[in-house]
């Protein structure tokens, strides 16, 4: 199974949609494998951004992120990277389509409640930036079989 991480922007936070995000994942079939609240300093977030930190609008972005504390966690799940990116929508929320995260949640291209990797590779990066591996946690939902057909199931 892949895992992907997804990071509950300083927005998402403050407007108490956490809850409401994270179930999403879960009544789609995915499992939380770790998850944490953390406040994201200058250096991380230059860390995370790297392929943006020298462009103009980055001090805008890190100060947004650097706002209030962020939710950052690790979702499991066959194929999850692209279903993820494909429940979030475009990161520009007003042309995402209503039905997905940012559609039903946001209007900004900034402020835009959820981050979620953009391909495997990046992933496993960004799950190793932000999680020690005793953080994380594989288990079998009950749900598991009822979920996944046998021919799909690892």
């Amino acid at each position: 199974m892949e895992r992907t991480l997804i990071i509950l922007k300083p927005d998402c936070v403050q407007r108490s949609l956490c809850g409401a995000v994270l179930s999403r994942f879960e009544s789609r079939g995915f499992s939380i494998a770790g998850m944490k609240m953390v406040q994201l300093g200058q250096a991380l977030l230059k860390e995370h951004y790297a392929h943006i930190a020298d462009k103009p609008f980055f001090p805008g972005i890190a100060s947004f992120m650097s706002s209030s504390p962020v939710v950052v966690a690790v979702i499991e799940g066959k194929d999850v990277v692209q279903v993820t990116r494909d429940m979030c929508g475009p990161t520009n929320a007003r042309k995402a389509a209503p039905g997905t995260i940012r559609g039903d949640y946001s209007l900004s291209m900034q402020c835009n409640v959820i981050h979620a990797s953009d391909s495997l590779e990046t992933a496993q990066k960004e799950v190793a930036r932000f999680f020690k591996p005793d953080e994380l946690y594989s288990y079998k939902r009950m749900l598991h079989d009822i979920t996944y057909s046998a021919d799909e199931k690892q």
